[in-house]
C-alpha cells in the first residue's frame, strides 16, 4: 500500500452517471486538476491546497482526503459507497458475511 493512499477512499460523481473512487492523493488531485475553471471556488482551492501539500511536504493525508471529501460536499458530487463496496468493507472489518 502506498504512504499516500486514503485510509477509505472517497466515492464522487463525474459527469452524470459515472461515480469514481477516489482513493489516493494523486486520485485526488487529478480529479482537482480536471474541475472546470468556471465552477472553482474557495472551497475548491482549499481543497487544491491540502492535496498539493500533502504531496510536497508532510502535511497529513487524512487532512487532505478530508478537505477534498469537504470540496466534493460542498460541490454536491459526493456519493455513498456503493453497496457491494460498503459490504466488502464490512465483510474485511469483521462484520456480517459468510463465515470464514
Amino acid at each position: 500500500m502506498s504512504e499516500r493512499t486514503f485510509d477509505s477512499p472517497v466515492f464522487v460523481k463525474d459527469g452524470n452517471r459515472l461515480v469514481r473512487e477516489i482513493f489516493c492523493l494523486e486520485d485526488a488531485l487529478e480529479f482537482l486538476y480536471e474541475w472546470p475553471q468556471q465552477r472553482r471556488g474557495p472551497i475548491f482551492h482549499t481543497a487544491l491546497r491540502a492535496c498539493q501539500r500533502a504531496f510536497d511536504s508532510d502535511y497529513p493525508l487524512s487532512a487532505a482526503r478530508n478537505a477534498f471529501a469537504g470540496f466534493a460536499k460542498s460541490a454536491r458530487i459526493l456519493e455513498d459507497a456503493p453497496p457491494v463496496m460498503a459490504s466488502a468493507a464490512a465483510q474485511r472489518a469483521g462484520r456480517g458475511g459468510m463465515p470464514a
